[in-house]
């Protein structure tokens, strides 16, 4: 019986704590929110989670290890203190960390961090292809794996990938100072799908990528080597009901009650963080200081409790941090202490989740004020365990929390007055709106749980990979191209519509250098040549251009979307009615921003004007379309004139021309057995749109489209071109339409995908 498919998870560390005790080796569970969210993922079947076991284990007692981690369904990667100190110390904690949390002064560009980064993330590879099967999912975790879904990918290119980011992802700015940028975001474009806490993550990486990878975008979805991969953001959460149930545990009662005895009639300020540079606690620390300083009614009714957790204080700005943070505190409980009261009880050290959990439903104020901050799951402890519904969040506009608990009140973590603002307003803040803030919260903690998390990921990748399998079905491969071939063989009448640029030659950067090559001059010869044959160049380029290249070959021309026909052997003729007095007024705007862009230049036509920038800086270019749309938009709707966006240019041309209509003219009074159409761009969708069912449409270059068929480039349309004109089959016996029976639900399922988008895929 064959085995079912399993998902494999990958991070850095296992969800295992292991020592050695006695000469043994010990295993205990973690306590982390990953390790709960996704026990519900690795502890089933076949299932399996692979890590390092976070302690270095001598090569003779590794099976031993293996052993007892394969009893929890965990698969270690070793790594030597060396490796640690230059993968995870190095590249991962010297680099992406300062730079993906904004602090680039920390950063330290080694190449040795790099080499080793890349060939530890070459180890995990390793462990993933040993256990590897086909139809197997994997799901990779954080920002020490970045390299490895594309190393996954280049040894096994159809497997299923998701990879989630814990931390934010910088502005293409920051990242790019990065020296590895490219190799990280080629790296990470390996999987299929690709999680954020926040849209602004989403967004910051989709720039990113546009400007360091050969991906075309739309929307949220990143066209990479014929790969669709999705960037979405999927906001974690928390095991809501443990943080719940923790409250009636009777050792958090016991807590509770000597913590609230002790404290007596003080408002209860809480603080919770692991040391570090990016989690505010300095300026958190001169917030209450500037409290106190500013508000001496205070003295001695408020209190805050300020845990910060032991990490990394060997390295020198974390040493620096916690010396900084020892000193402010002392200097502030120096100057405003009484004989009964000290304004800040100060913690370096852990606490068992039982001690945590009565500081939570305790405190009247949690205050959780990161620099900058992937998600920050603290808040979201503490709106779970605040049973009562009472309490106030102040949160950062810098976590990722933010964006879901607007309830809270929310500061800027620079701004150390408004800190202190928020501080005053939440200890007087009436019970009824605490009440109101906090039910909210809890309300939308509930819901977007971790195991809500899990499964909308899981869903997500679910639904991509069927996506792209339906795409992949969809290109023109060569069982396709033999279909197409043999109903064309078996016609006696066929119309061939065929775009130029892009379609017919490659894009080039002056538009006056992509003239025919005498191979295209070959294969329209030979397709001419067939009686049988109907063949149109469909094209944006003017009447000039393409009477100039075609204008001696026995085809059909259109020119500038259909604005200009000419039939073989006759003169061009234009659609009647049409004007261009509008022309000199879109064309004095487009003139301000072409000065504004270098690079751009417009191409006038008889009926239309066209804003190119292609040879504009990337990104620039696309930021004055943008401009360029919604400043004539209005004046468009008012013309009768419409707004034509392709590759890198904005026409701007008279409604009545279009592509769809002028192919839909041209076959008016024919009934041909054979219709097939190529283009490449958003104008080219109004053929494929307008053409009947049983006709062929192809789009190149991509196969977001109401196309039937894709293909990659130019390259492959004259392939299937000349095997037209050279395959002599008979046709399949009862094809008339050459439609396969799957092709409505693959084009129902691009429907439904592209709609979460506001696009409609048919």
């Amino acid at each position: 019986m064959p085995n079912k498919n399993k998902t494999i998870i990958v991070s850095n560390r296992l969800p295992v704590k292991i020592s050695e005790q006695n000469g043994a080796y010990v295993l205990r569970p973690s306590e982390g929110g990953l390790a709960t969210g996704l026990g519900s993922v690795y502890k089933t079947g076949d299932n399996i989670w692979i890590g390092w076991p976070g302690i270095e284990v001598p090569p003779e007692r590794q099976k031993e290890v293996s052993k007892k981690l394969a009893a929890f369904n965990l698969i270690p990667v070793f790594l030597s203190t060396e490796e640690i100190n230059l993968y995870y110390e190095g590249f991962s904690n010297e680099v992406l960390w300062p730079v993906f949390h904004y602090l680039v002064t920390y950063a330290n560009f080694e190449q040795s961090y790099w080499d080793t980064y890349q060939r530890v993330n070459g180890k995990f590879r390793d462990a993933v292809v040993q256990n590897l099967r086909d139809g197997d999912t994997i799901w990779i975790q954080d920002y020490q794996l970045l390299s490895l879904p594309g190393m996954i990918r280049t040894e096994r290119p159809a497997v299923t990938i998701g990879f989630f980011q814990h931390i934010p992802f910088p502005s293409y700015e920051v990242f790019r100072l990065i020296p590895w940028r490219e190799e990280l975001i080629q790296g990470m474009l390996g999987a299929d799908l690709l999680g954020f806490h926040t849209f602004d993550d989403v967004r910051h990486f989709l720039s990113a990528a546009s400007r360091l990878s050969s991906g075309k975008m739309a929307d949220n979805v990143i066209i990479h080597k014929n790969r669709h991969i999705v960037v979405e953001a999927f906001p974690m959460g928390i095991d809501h009901e443990k943080f719940e149930q923790l409250t009636l545990h009777p050792k958090v009662a016991r807590y509770s009650a000597a913590f609230k005895e002790s404290q007596k009639d003080l408002k209860i300020i809480l603080t919770i963080d692991r040391l570090d540079y990016s989690k505010g606690i300095l300026q958190r620390l001169q917030a209450m200081e500037l409290l106190l300083q500013m508000h001496p009614e205070y003295l001695e009714k408020v209190v805050l409790y300020m845990i910060v957790v032991p990490s990394r204080d060997t390295v020198p700005q974390y040493k620096e941090l916690r010396d900084r943070i020892d000193q402010l505190v002392g200097n502030i409980n120096a100057r405003f202490r009484t004989m009964n009261w000290v304004p800040i009880h100060y913690f370096y050290k852990s606490f068992s989740v039982e001690f945590l959990s009565a500081l939570y439903s305790t405190s009247d104020i949690c205050l959780v004020t990161p620099m900058r901050d992937g998600m920050n799951l603290v808040s979201k402890e503490y709106v779970a365990s605040r049973t009562n519904n009472d309490g106030v969040l102040i949160l950062s506009e810098m976590a990722g929390a933010s964006k879901e608990l607007n309830d809270a009140l929310i500061v800027n973590p620079n701004n150390i007055g408004d800190m202190m603002r928020a501080m005053v307003q939440a200890i007087n803040m009436p019970f009824e709106e605490q009440v109101a803030r906090m039910s909210s919260m809890r309300h939308i903690v509930r819901k977007f749980n971790i195991n809500l998390w899990v499964k909308n990921f899981m869903d997500k990748l679910g639904e991509v990979k069927e996506l792209q399998q339906s795409l992949l079905t969809r290109h023109a491969a060569q069982p396709v191209r033999e279909q197409i071939a043999r109903q064309y063989a078996a016609s006696r009448d066929r119309f061939i519509f065929l775009d130029y640029d892009g379609t017919l030659v490659g894009f080039k950067g002056d538009i006056d250098k992509a003239a025919p090559d005498d191979d295209l001059y070959d294969i329209i010869h030979k397709m001419t040549a067939d009686t049988a044959n109907h063949v149109v160049i469909i094209s944006g380029r003017n009447y000039q251009t393409l009477e100039k290249w075609f204008g001696h070959c026995n085809l059909g021309l259109i020119a500038e979307h259909g604005a200009w026909q000419k039939r073989s052997g006759q003169e061009w003729k234009s659609v009647p009615l049409l004007t261009d007095k509008w022309k000199q007024e879109v064309r004095s705007v487009l003139e301000v921003y072409t000065d504004r862009t270098p690079g751009s230049f417009i191409e006038e036509k008889s009926f239309s004007l066209v804003w190119h920038y292609r040879k504009a800086e990337k990104g620039l270019g696309e930021f004055r379309a943008g401009e360029i749309v919604n400043h004539l938009r209005m004046f468009v709707a008012d013309k009768g004139l419409q707004i034509m966006e392709g590759n890198k240019v904005i026409e701007f041309k008279n409604v009545e021309v279009n592509k769809g209509k002028a192919a839909l003219n041209w076959l008016h009074g024919h009934h041909p057995g054979f219709i097939i159409a190529f283009g490449d761009d958003h104008t080219d969708e109004d053929i494929f749109k307008s053409l009947p069912e049983s006709a062929y449409t192809i789009k190149v270059g991509g196969n977001m489209s109401a196309a039937r068929y894709y293909l990659r480039d130019f390259r492959e349309v004259r392939d299937m071109l000349m095997m037209l004109v050279q395959y002599e089959a008979s046709p399949m016996p009862g094809d008339k339409s050459g439609r396969k029976p799957v092709e409505k639900q693959q084009r129902s399922l691009l429907r439904r995908f592209f709609s979460s988008f506001g696009r409609n895929g048919n």
